[in-house]
């Protein structure tokens, strides 16, 4: 992974030539629609309280739990001790990009959702809150942290979220059998190259014409650029947006040109 050096010149290199936030000169009307009604909407959703209200829960809650991790880094899916404070402080998605999956979701009426990373389960309330919301099926690596999770979903009324728990590797295809097709997917976990791309094209699977797929820390390490940079290039994938932070690519055949954006946030 880049260190905090790295990242912060590679970050300021995108907000130097990225594209205007609020859409000034966009000349594709989808992705100037997506920046107007989802990408700067600042309407105050109800399900932004019900998932930050849980955040703030968390940060306050010092309990320790024994952590398995799967991810980029740990391929031996090595353990160890973290208090739940912690991990929703550095390993829970801030409230700017949560909100924005919520907002994603909602705005294109997304029905059926699946999440690779569901950690303690902020980002999975505010998706499990989408009206209209009939799947969403959230994995997880580590069985002490989708614990609390399932708690959560429990108290928050979440009747739609199913969570797995275990090795994305062994348990990404039992979950895309059991979801009829994906509208939305959300990647994040395991940032590494290898595993990135093997998740993107089982997934693509079950996409359609509106799907959306959004992969986490696309500028995380060199090889979350590389898998960014491939996933980009693949012939299906006709809209791809780099928002740094989160990469968002859409399947629509209607754009007989692929067209690539990076986009201020």
């Amino acid at each position: 992974m880049y260190n905090a050096f790295q990242l912060a010149l590679k970050y300021g290199r995108y907000y130097l030539t990225s594209a205007n936030g609020k859409g000034h000169g966009m000349h594709s009307p989808f992705v100037y629609d997506f920046i107007r009604e989802v990408l700067i909407d600042k309407k105050n959703y109800s399900a932004y309280r019900i998932a930050e209200d849980y955040r703030k829960k968390l940060l306050h809650d010092h309990r320790v739990i024994e952590v398995q991790d799967f991810g980029a880094g740990s391929a031996s899916g090595k353990t160890n001790n973290r208090s739940i404070s912690q991990i929703a402080r550095y390993s829970v998605k801030p409230k700017r990009y949560s909100r924005l999956l919520y907002r994603i979701a909602a705005y294109y009426q997304y029905q059926h959702i699946i999440e690779l990373g569901t950690s303690l389960g902020v980002t999975t309330t505010y998706l499990g809150k989408v009206t209209g919301l009939l799947q969403l099926l959230t994995l997880e690596g580590a069985p002490a942290i989708a614990d609390h999770a399932r708690k959560q979903f429990q108290d928050a009324n979440l009747g739609q979220v199913m969570l797995i728990t275990g090795n994305f590797d062994q348990s990404l295809d039992g979950a895309l059998d059991a979801i009829h097709y994906v509208d939305l997917a959300f990647i994040d976990g395991n940032h590494r190259k290898k595993p990135t791309l093997e998740y993107f094209q089982k997934i693509k699977e079950k996409t359609n014409d509106l799907s959306c797929i959004i992969f986490d820390d696309i500028h995380w390490s060199r090889e979350m650029e590389e898998a960014w940079e491939e996933i980009k290039k693949d012939p299906q994938v006709r809209v791809s947006i780099d928002l740094f932070f989160l990469g968002i690519v859409f399947f629509r055949r209607a754009f007989l040109e692929k067209q690539d954006f990076v986009i201020r946030f």
